[in-house]
């Protein structure tokens, strides 16, 4: 077993413990963001609305937690590198999360204004907790342990994740076998059993991850010098060329994913694809992308990074245009398994590729930002998606969209020098 863990970059008690965050939080994003609240929202708590402006709506809420994160989360970011409160950071952020999720127990039907405002808390305080745990991996894992302590994270993720999915399946598609009244009650119980699971699993970070040393002395004026730390790490960043494109390449096909993850379900729902069968499909997504991952990883080893990325981009090209002629509930699995086959991979891939463009003794500084744009990307997806739906009435033409979104980050990272990158990398080391 000790064997085994070595392998897979869990071999001491801090890494396994980090990495139970990502089984921890990846229950909201499995069951809430992807597959259950989505299509809750547009059949409950927008009842009274029509399909499409249930999606338009559940779109620009979308939109508006990514705009909200995206401005408060590198002032966040470099407070809590700087103060030593990562930790804390990470607690009050899973704290808001955990509450935001089990106040969707409350919703009503046609309370759409009160579930859009609790489902937009949730998505910011999760999106908020990456940016304090991501940060967390620079101190406790060796250079060379990185990629396979993330990927062990990625594949707890998708475990964790689907086995709650499974469990709430069952609960929705039999709720009476578990004495509830009907599959409405059965989706509050999974909201309740989300912020259940996120809580009490990520316990064990808060146990064993050391808080990393402040980086900087205490100031009078900690606002105005957290600011000034956002300001000048970016400025650095953009001195390596390289890396810095290869973040733009990454916001911009990472936005396409991100938009295709937050509005599958609800897509799905206005092409009548039943909901049981939406949940099936996102478990079939989990523990697809288990081996995938580590299957893009050998990939990568052989062709190299870049151009595996290249063959997830153009597998997702291929989803988009395949989900426009969805029309029946196979059609829906196959794109699932597909989604699986290069949703882990891809990031995974693109954590490590910019990894070996930054200078290592900043790599803590670096992967903070880094996990800003990963985890905020989806500002323009979302808005486009929205606005697509609103000018043409229907949601196909605004699968299509999405293509555009991996049509311009393939165009930039072309641009990408990996070689130049690692050289101006290992220049300041």
């Amino acid at each position: 077993m000790k064997g085994l863990l070595a392998r897979v970059g869990l071999d001491r008690p801090e890494l396994r413990a980090w990495a139970m965050y990502d089984w921890a939080n990846s229950a909201f994003q499995t069951t809430v963001i992807t597959a259950v609240f989505p299509r809750f929202f547009s059949d409950y708590a927008a009842a009274g609305l029509t399909p499409v402006q249930a999606t338009a709506r559940f779109a620009w809420l979308s939109t508006i937690g990514a705009i909200v994160i995206a401005l408060l989360g590198p002032p966040l970011g470099a407070f809590a590198d700087a103060r030593a409160a990562k930790k804390k950071m990470l607690a009050v952020s899973i704290a808001f999360g955990v509450t935001a999720t089990f106040l969707m127990v409350f919703i009503d039907r046609g309370d759409w204004l009160y579930a859009g405002g609790v489902f937009l808390l949730g998505n910011v305080a999760i999106t908020a907790s990456f940016v304090f745990y991501d940060s967390l991996l620079p101190h406790i894992a060796r250079h060379e342990e990185m990629d396979r302590v993330s990927t062990a994270g990625y594949a707890l993720g998708y475990i964790g994740g689907g086995i709650l999915l499974v469990i709430n399946l069952v609960w929705i598609l039999m709720p009476a076998r578990f004495g509830l009244p009907s599959s409405v009650a059965a989706i509050k119980l999974t909201f309740a059993s989300v912020a259940v699971w996120w809580l009490i699993f990520s316990i064990p970070l808060f146990r064993r991850v050391p808080e990393p040393r402040a980086v900087l002395t205490a100031s009078a004026r900690p606002i105005r010098d957290t600011f000034g730390t956002v300001w000048r790490t970016f400025g650095e960043l953009r001195g390596y060329r390289q890396a810095f494109l290869m973040l733009i390449a990454f916001l911009l096909y990472n936005d396409g994913i991100q938009t295709m993850i937050k509005m599958s379900s609800i897509y799905g729902a206005e092409a009548g694809i039943d909901a049981n069968a939406q949940i099936a499909a996102y478990i079939v997504v989990q523990f697809v992308g288990i081996p995938f991952s580590f299957i893009f990883g050998a990939l990568a080893g052989r062709i190299g990074a870049k151009p595996s990325l290249f063959i997830a981009l153009v597998v997702y090209t291929g989803i988009s245009v395949l989900g426009y002629f969805m029309t029946t509930t196979w059609h829906f699995f196959a794109l699932a398994f597909l989604v699986g086959m290069v949703q882990g991979g891809s990031q995974a891939l693109s954590r490590s590729l910019f990894a070996r463009m930054i200078p290592k003794e900043k790599s803590s500084e670096y992967f903070g930002f880094f996990s800003v744009f990963e985890k905020f990307a989806g500002i323009a997806g979302p808005a486009l998606f929205a606005a697509s739906v609103t000018m043409f009435g229907s949601s196909r033409a605004a699968v299509l969209s999405v293509i555009l979104f991996f049509v311009l980050g393939a165009i930039v990272l072309t641009r990408v020098d990996v070689a130049a990158g690692e050289a101006e990398a290992a220049a300041v080391t």
